[in-house]
């Protein structure tokens, strides 16, 4: 048995190969000012999104003065549930529903059609809010944001993919995607084909290094602010990689950032956080740099039968992992072991190896193995990736697309994942075209 994330595609299908990671703490946004202005009352906004959990104010595409004047126009994401505004700051219509699943893709759709704005999810038509006149977005003196409130500062956490704008057209939800006709799940579908028009523009993040490019043919590139080459992402709507999980009702709450990859504890006590993929078979391989050592770690993996909300994991029977403080130990059900494997300083990597094949663990550091093969607690439930921190620890994951820098590179065997280390054989990265392998 194995848990795939929500509206995920595991096979088959258009391949979306790349995202882009939006941090809140860095202020991440991309922004263009057209050169004169397009179709004002009529076009469409489509994106597929991989949403942080953050229930504060988060800008997905804005136009116009969202300050306080009355020409804000666009959508935001705010309490996990899209408003969308023409002309008002103040004056945004929303679905009831809640958007806020960290491991699940939405594609979002944004039409105007000179007498409605309408707001799709998934091709589900969720919003519709009556217009009149000329709305900001298209506005040749208006700047035009995605992953922030234009001419603000409320920026967007998570991931962006197949960003795309047209001017002058309402197209449809189908237009952009399809359901699959096996699984029923709604996935992407190739759009360069489709005319954007004058001011329209397609992000597909394939350029590294020009994250704001657009491949429409038009040239309508936008502005990076604050992103950089490890935004771009392999984890798309296509192929969804493991993270941390954001509304898993954790015992207590880190910080979580750069899409869920780096946790930060904020409080004079132990904090956890679990993953948003659940596994009972196969092999999968993870990293982690320590941020800082100033405290004690923990990195492992916790049975679904243990009550995450109520305890700390190191204390349940049913976690196991490697617990670094003044000597390394692998800590199972709420026992430590007397070997002592070291400690980790600032900068190095701890690699997990989980078979869940023969309900093992290894740990690695800086790619050499220090626990090779240590039994799990559990021997047939589903495990979560898992891990438990004191104080001020800080570590950023790579569950295959990291948010620091690899100076090597190493994929699985697959040809997926970017890793600092070699990945050991047979392991694989926790995504969904992994899993599909597994299951079939």
């Amino acid at each position: 048995m194995l848990i795939i994330p929500a509206n995920t595609l595991a096979s088959g299908g258009f391949a979306v190969d790349n995202s882009c990671r939006f941090n809140v703490a860095s202020s991440d946004s991309l922004t263009k000012s057209f050169g004169s202005a397009g179709n004002r009352a009529v076009w469409t906004w489509s994106a597929w999104i991989k949403v942080g959990g953050d229930a504060g104010f988060n800008g997905i595409f804005t136009a116009g003065d969202w300050t306080g004047g009355s020409t804000a126009t666009g959508i935001i994401l705010y309490n996990n549930q899209f408003y969308i505004y023409w002309n008002s700051p103040a004056g945004g219509t929303s679905p009831a529903a809640k958007f806020r699943d960290p491991s699940a893709w939405y594609h979002v759709v944004l039409t105007a059609n000179t007498s409605t704005l309408k707001l799709y999810v998934n091709s589900v038509e969720y919003a519709s809010k009556s217009i009149s006149g000329s709305g900001e977005i298209n506005n040749a003196s208006s700047e035009q944001a995605i992953g922030k409130y234009s001419n603000g500062s409320s920026t967007f956490n998570g991931y962006m993919s197949e960003v795309c704008f047209i001017d002058g057209t309402a197209y449809a939800p189908t237009d952009f995607g399809k359901f699959d006709e096996d699984s029923g799940i709604w996935k992407p579908i190739d759009v360069s084909g489709l005319t954007f028009g004058t001011n329209g523009f397609y992000l597909d993040f394939k350029d590294s290094a020009a994250l704001g490019d657009d491949v429409s043919g038009n040239g309508n590139d936008f502005t990076v602010n604050n992103l950089t080459a490890i935004d771009q992402t392999t984890d798309t709507p296509t192929n969804n990689f493991c993270t941390w999980n954001a509304i898993a009702a954790p015992y207590s709450a880190p910080t979580l950032s750069e899409g869920n990859t780096k946790v930060t504890n904020n409080a004079a006590n132990w904090q956890g956080a679990i993953g948003t993929f659940g596994i009972s078979q196969g092999k999968w391989y993870w990293e982690a740099r320590f941020d800082n050592t100033t405290n004690t770690y923990n990195h492992g993996v916790i049975d679904e039968s243990v009550n995450f909300a109520a305890v700390n994991p190191m204390n349940a029977t049913g976690y196991t992992g490697f617990y670094n403080a003044d000597g390394g130990e692998i800590k199972k059900d709420a026992t430590d072991t007397t070997a002592d494997y070291g400690t980790f300083g600032t900068n190095d990597i701890i690699g997990i190896a989980l078979n869940m094949d023969d309900k093992q663990i290894s740990i690695y550091k800086n790619g050499s193995v220090i626990v090779s093969n240590f039994a799990l607690s559990t021997t047939s439930n589903l495990v979560f990736p898992c891990t438990v921190y004191y104080t001020s620890g800080i570590c950023s994951y790579n569950f295959g697309n990291p948010s620091f820098a690899i100076s090597s590179g190493n994929a699985d065997g697959n040809g997926y994942g970017n890793f600092e280390y070699e990945v050991p054989s047979g392991y694989l990265a926790l995504n969904t075209k992994n899993l599909s392998e597994i299951l079939s």
